[in-house]
């Protein structure tokens, strides 16, 4: 492994051991969107290998999104949302299986519509905590992500800690 492998890695390492819960969300999405753009470009290439590495991969962080939610924080909402990590994880595999271009495009829509929710949403905290406020209930986009969650007292956001 090269040294510039190594600092890469170190990096990484860091970056995700310092991370909040959401960024790691957040840092979750993005792989994902990239594999499946990696599986979809490996479509019209027509190479296969690429194809499953790449669907192959956006899958595994999908399930890892899927099994990571905490639902007594919002179960309804967790509920929601694990379908359409459910959904999407489906379409890939038939993305996949049937060599679906439109399919595969569908479904990176999909990812990439979740992974600007979640980039607002931390814009947002970000925002109040430059501005010496702590998030509330009414100052949430969409309170978890933008999926329009009733208003709880005791709001907890969507967690990837187990």
């Amino acid at each position: 492994m090269s040294t510039g492998q190594d600092n890469a890695n170190a990096y990484l390492r860091t970056q995700v051991m310092s991370a909040t819960p959401a960024e790691l969300r957040m840092m979750l999405l993005d792989g994902a969107v990239k594999f499946a753009k990696q599986g979809r470009q490996g479509l019209v290439d027509k190479d296969h290998e690429q194809v499953y590495s790449g669907f192959s991969q956006a899958r595994a962080i999908i399930t890892e999104l899927m099994t990571s939610m905490k639902p007594e924080a919002a179960p309804e909402l967790c509920e929601q949302v694990r379908s359409l990590y459910a959904f999407l994880f489906q379409e890939l595999v038939r993305a996949s299986m049937d060599s679906d271009l439109p399919r595969a495009d569908k479904a990176i829509e999909l990812l990439e519509y979740e992974q600007q929710t979640w980039r607002l949403l931390l814009e947002q905290l970000k925002t109040e905590e430059g501005a010496g406020n702590a998030p509330t209930q009414q100052s949430v986009p969409g309170r978890t992500a933008g999926y329009g969650a009733p208003a709880q007292d005791n709001y907890t956001p969507l967690s990837v800690e187990g």
